[in-house]
């Protein structure tokens, strides 16, 4: 990555407005469920502040879509935030304005603030040159080390690097590297692993994949697409219809190329995903008639955990099954655990991926888990992402 990173930079004494992925989980209560998206960003902050700066922390918080909502302010992770480092993290009541300059012109060495919800203001995701600016004229040099939001082109993202030296945090780092091993250099054999219930989001993924994975496993809802496109009946498990012809096209591809594509074998199914009153498991790859497919079988299971066993490199985007539920989450701790036993450098994406992961307490043992849902699939595609395009050259 010819991008400037943290450690380019001399923080003393400098204000450094940093992006960070601050979009956790709340219960009814306002308390933090999930705090690992805190957690992933304290390297960074203990670096810089370690260096004598004055960190001003900028996120968002859920979907407020231009208005103050207060179950959507940042306070329990400034509180959250505070406990993890041991000192104090002043809370500020907005993201731009006089009180919120004045809090900032006030910071000593080593003290932190966090912004208020960027989102609370309709300017952010418009990406408005004003709005960057009045955020920018907070800092002397700009960190983005949210990757989850790397993908998108907003104030706090791109904006804000036309007017400040802009480099990457610790986590960015990290993301870009392993992202950027798989894509262009990946250790062969390289298995790529796609679920998930939409094929239409997939399908620049499969496209970029086929010219680089050597075997694509495909489990979850959008493996049933392309069962049907290959004339077997899925009862009434989810299709869709709409992308029938570009699956065949890509069915057709990796044939000709000589990619393995690995459909499911064997089903787990379900008469009624709601209340699951009855679920068994087929014997073929064929769905009877009124079933729904929610989970891979235990035939597929072993035939992928076979796949993964031979890899160097695995990527896994997207569980193979309907995972929240515990029936139906065999198939994706499977492919976790077959993971977690191999010696293949594994790139596990975000969101739900990542959430199975942690459901089946096997996180650790994997080589490199996405913070970013959206960003990782964008890069998987092959995409630039806006936010790190923006950063400063070396």
């Amino acid at each position: 990555m010819n991008k400037k990173s943290i450690e380019d930079i001399d923080f003393k004494n400098k204000r450094v407005l940093m992006r960070v992925d601050f979009n956790v989980p709340l219960d009814k209560e306002l308390n933090i469920t999930d705090d690992n998206r805190i957690r992933a960003a304290l390297e960074s902050i203990i670096y810089i502040l370690e260096q004598g700066a004055k960190l001003i922390l900028m996120s968002h918080l859920g979907r407020p879509k231009g208005e103050r909502r207060e179950e959507l302010s940042l306070n329990p992770v400034a509180v959250r935030l505070s406990e993890l480092l041991a000192k104090p993290v002043k809370m500020l009541d907005d993201c731009i304005g006089e009180k919120t300059n004045n809090a900032v012109s006030k910071l000593s060495a080593g003290e932190i603030v966090l912004l208020e919800n960027l989102r609370f203001h309709k300017e952010e995701e418009k990406n408005d040159p004003e709005f960057a600016k009045r955020l920018a004229s907070l800092g002397d040099i700009f960190v983005n080390d949210a990757f989850g939001t790397a993908h998108r082109a907003h104030a706090s993202t791109q904006g804000v690097t036309k007017y400040l030296e802009s480099v990457s945090g610790f986590l960015v780092q990290k993301e870009i590297e392993y992202f950027q091993k798989v894509l262009t250099k990946p250790e062969k054999p390289f298995i790529f692993i796609l679920g998930g219930a939409k094929v239409a989001d997939k399908i620049p993924v499969i496209e970029n994949m086929l010219d680089k994975a050597d075997c694509i496993l495909i489990g979850g809802a959008m493996a049933y697409t392309f069962i049907k496109v290959k004339g077997v009946s899925v009862g009434s498990s989810r299709l869709e219809e709409k992308s029938f012809e570009i699956v065949s096209k890509i069915l057709a591809k990796a044939k000709n190329t000589g990619i393995q594509i690995i459909l499911p074998i064997d089903h787990v199914v379900t008469d009624n995903i709601e209340t699951a009153s009855s679920v068994k498991i087929t014997d073929s790859e064929v769905i009877p008639e009124n079933w729904i497919g929610v989970d891979i079988g235990p035939k597929t299971r072993e035939l992928f955990a076979d796949k993964i066993k031979e890899a160097k490199t695995v990527v896994w985007n997207g569980p193979v099954g309907i995972f929240e539920n515990d029936k139906f989450s065999q198939g994706s701790k499977a492919i976790a655990q077959a993971i977690a036993e191999s010696e293949a450098i594994s790139v596990i994406g975000g969101g739900d991926t990542a959430a199975a992961v942690a459901k089946f307490s096997l996180a650790g043992k994997m080589s490199h888990i996405s913070t970013g849902g959206g960003a990782a699939l964008e890069y998987l595609e092959g995409k630039t992402l806006p936010g790190v395009a923006a950063l400063t050259n070396k």
